[in-house]
């Protein structure tokens, strides 16, 4: 990791004055590639630079002439909730040639352009880097023929190239995710939920096709995050037999009473005979009494002998073998398309502003990067390391070597793998490990959507574990009435992609109770905890560790997974059910913005819930566009508003005709949403006029969204596996005996890993008052949220700055 530079000197330095850059969006269009061009634009103009849109990709820097446009701060207005990308993206062939780069070379130079933002696929970087190799002799071969002089050559020396990967396959190798993949998600879990909603009113199996050719990203995450019964992909060829296998699991999966079988297909699937696997060989028996059954195949699904796996293939199957009626979707362009989701902008918007920040700091020593995400951190990775690695992906499945591709495809791929199988469906009399211990899993605080997925996740995973496992209804108030039984394998189908909580959860804390609490205990012969919730849970399991010393039945392993829409538990930087309120919060502030159409200036005050915490406003509003978002953490007074009104005033002079402002609903006991709105009112007479809408609870309300479905399955998991481990430890002389600090902890993640911490340890990081963390990564967004409103604000890369910094890193194989 490079020594961090600097900070005030780092600013200075990044002056883009009389510095050109242009901007195209390449290949495959996928959601988010408007909010990163956005972001491009205005942090390049924010820092001085004139900013190029490139049209139609690679075709149009061909081309020249109108396809190569100066961008001002007005022209990417009302593009962050537009999917596709409005510069547009075009296949170019001439491009491939020496010729087609030359003509490029010779429209850059004409414009002064020197530097380049390619969002795209590795092919499209590919080319970028080859461009860029290349460029000092186009240069000359330009001067040769007379198109440029000498000055020219000299003043446009050096291309630096910086790329972002836009693709909703997720098949680029240094990043946990790409621009657009989150997005397809949304659709694929739409149409997923749909389909099982029908299910209800019929007996049948569904096969679904979702893209991925060469990678199976989507069509796994997708498979973990509606529980499908089977899932085909490229990197996970299934062994010689699975056509009976499969078979005999929907069978057994419909005697049991499964009211839903789902099979997911990757595009491309191919069993190990090198067959292909297509979504039209699944079929349904209507004389069954069960109900469904889904199927996902990746587009490039595959056998164990490289062959292609067709739907065709397995509706045949199905049908032939258990005579099930069977439905085939394939998903096709659908997953392209629709708004960008609010993970993807934020993600895009994150990285277009750090793409500019490479280009300024690019030497001619400075090698081709490509901006990425590890974990929570924004990362810059050797270009073509990472296109090596990615090609490298093909190679080995080409060679048969599987679980070296799944290696290569990185952490977040080979997680979600691993968890898929750890859930794969068992037979009622398989042989299972007994453990013969008890764990007992409830929710607490308030509903988060995802707190469904995370129990199922455990309460399988417990099972697969040995243990036997208990669902305490109604939180803390269920647990110390007695409200305590056990829950089986089937009695867990069906929850991930169901909203609030299943169990029932309540705000009691357990200090009043613990009398009645360590007695239910003992009844029950619970061995361990799992308590899944939000600032409450973290305090439930906190009393419940101080209480060890006079109720020895606490002494037992214990563990709370954060899960609220506040995002406000100390330990970790993401709680399930956050991003699904986002998600909300933005569809609302975009239905909101489109409402104002064709009517004349408009303002708009939103409230948001958090309590104290500014997370959701904060980030909603960078993915919504706000202009001004008002916060606890970070106090403003009645000059800061007035500040604020005038601002926007002079933006809507230059055309722009609306203007989002967010209130978190604890920002201030004084400046109250009404007294905001007010003012806005007052002060923006005869330039805007204003509206208010708060959103209450509709932000913990609807269906969780792909991320809350699959990081509340993934940490319950893990969750239930460290329960497993301590449960071993602290067994002796016939009982679980725990009473160390790392036998109460809180699983969280932090920047790039998830950590188990003690709760204990916690307290010291925590407003108790305020029921927030005194450190929050966030607030490191939101000078990224004002310069994107045209804000003037420090803006600091360093660690203990407010963006989040920039980890120059060569990428590691297994990450």
């Amino acid at each position: 990791m490079a020594k961090q530079q600097d900070t005030k000197k780092l600013f200075e330095d990044l002056s883009g004055t009389g510095k050109s850059i242009g901007v195209l969006t390449s290949g495959g269009d996928a959601q988010g590639m408007n909010a990163a061009v956005r972001a491009v634009v205005r942090m390049g103009i924010y820092v001085g630079a004139k900013v190029y849109f490139i049209h139609e990709g690679y075709q149009g820097m061909v081309d020249g002439g109108d396809n190569i446009e100066e961008a001002s701060w007005e022209s990417v207005s009302s593009m962050l909730q537009v999917g596709g990308t409005v510069i547009g993206s075009a296949r170019c062939k001439e491009f491939r040639s020496h010729e087609g780069r030359l003509k490029a070379a010779h429209q850059l130079v004409l414009r002064g352009i020197t530097n380049l933002c390619v969002i795209g696929g590795d092919g499209s970087l590919t080319g970028a880097n080859l461009f860029r190799e290349e460029w000092s002799g186009l240069l000359e071969e330009l001067v040769r023929q007379g198109l440029i002089d000498e000055e020219a050559a000299q003043n446009n020396s050096e291309l630096h190239i910086v790329g972002m990967v836009g693709s909703i396959d997720n098949d680029f190798c240094g990043t946990d995710m790409t621009i657009g993949t989150d997005s397809a998600l949304h659709r694929i879990i739409e149409v997923v939920d749909a389909i099982m909603t029908t299910a209800q009113s019929h007996q049948r199996t569904f096969v679904l096709e979702v893209m991925g050719r060469h990678c199976g990203y989507l069509a796994l995450v997708s498979a973990l995050a509606c529980g499908a019964d089977w899932v085909l992909i490229p990197e996970m060829p299934p062994e010689d037999g699975w056509e009976e296998h499969m078979c005999q699991k929907l069978s057994e999966s419909r005697s049991r009473g499964s009211r839903l079988n789902i099979i997911i297909v990757a595009e491309g699937a191919i069993d190990r005979q090198g067959k292909a696997i297509t979504v039209d060989n699944v079929k349904d028996n209507r004389a069954d009494k069960k109900r469904l059954n889904i199927i996902i195949v990746a587009e490039g699904a595959i056998d164990c002998h490289n062959k292609p796996i067709t739907t065709n293939h397995i509706k045949e199957l199905v049908v032939s073998c258990l005579g099930f009626d069977t439905r085939v979707t394939i998903l096709g362009h659908v997953q392209r398309g629709g708004t960008p989701s609010a993970f993807d902008r934020i993600l895009a918007s994150r990285m277009g502003v750090e793409a500019v920040l490479a280009l300024l700091e690019a030497s001619d020593s400075t090698p081709a990067c490509v901006v990425s995400l590890c974990g929570n951190q924004a990362v810059r990775l050797p270009l073509m390391e990472c296109v090596q690695m990615t090609q490298d992906v093909q190679k080995s499945m080409d060679e048969k070597n599987f679980e070296e591709a799944v290696r290569l495809r990185g952490r977040s791929f080979e997680n979600n793998l691993n968890t898929y199988k750890l859930l794969s469906y068992h037979k009622a009399d398989s042989k299972l490990p007994n453990s013969s211990f008890n764990v007992a899993v409830l929710n607490v605080g308030a509903p988060a959507a995802g707190m469904n997925a995370a129990v199922r996740s455990a309460v399988r995973v417990g099972i697969k574990e040995g243990h036997k496992m208990f669902a305490v209804n109604d939180g803390f108030e269920g647990f110390y009435k007695g409200q305590i039984k056990e829950i089986t394998w089937g009695d867990v189908a069906g929850w991930t992609g169901q909203g609030g909580s299943i169990l029932g959860t309540k705000r009691t804390l357990p200090a009043k109770h613990l009398d009645k609490i360590a007695e239910q205990i003992r009844i029950h012969n619970i061995n361990a905890l799992l308590v899944i919730g939000g600032f409450e849970a973290f305090e439930c399991l906190l009393q419940l560790y101080e209480a060890r010393t006079s109720h020895e039945d606490f002494c037992i392993p214990m563990c709370v997974l954060p899960a609220t829409i506040s995002n406000n538990v100390p330990g970790t930087d993401l709680s399930i059910g956050a991003d699904t309120s986002l998600n909300a919060i933005v569809e609302t502030c975009d239905r909101i913005k489109q409402s104002a159409s064709g009517t004349k200036r408009r303002v708009f005050i939103i409230e948001t819930m958090g309590g104290y915490c500014g997370y959701l406003a904060s980030v909603g509003g960078l993915a919504a566009g706000a202009d001004t978002v008002y916060i606890y953490e970070e106090p403003f007074n009645i000059r800061d508003l007035q500040s604020n009104v005038e601002h926007l005033t002079e933006k809507m002079k230059t055309g722009i005709q609306r203007g989002l402002v967010l209130r978190n609903e604890n920002s201030n006991e004084n400046f109250t949403t009404d007294f905001i709105y007010q003012l806005y009112s007052e002060e923006g007479k005869g330039v805007f006029d204003c509206r208010k809408n708060v959103l209450g609870h509709m932000q913990q309300g609807g269906a969780p969204s792909p991320f809350d479905r699959n990081f509340g399955t993934k940490i319950a998991a893990k969750a239930i596996q460290w329960i497993s481990r301590k449960l071993k430890e602290s067994y002796k002389d016939g009982k679980v005996f725990a009473n160390t600090e790392d036998t109460a902890c809180l699983l969280g993640m932090r920047r790039r890993t998830m950590a188990f911490q003690p709760v204990v340890q916690l307290k010291d990081e925590t407003d108790f008052a305020h029921r927030i963390p005194k450190e929050q990564w966030w607030l490191k967004l939101r000078p990224l949220m004002k310069i994107l409103a045209k804000y003037k604000t420090s803006y600091d890369v360093s660690d203990s700055g407010q963006l989040e910094p920039v980890t120059r890193v060569r990428p590691k194989k297994a990450d």
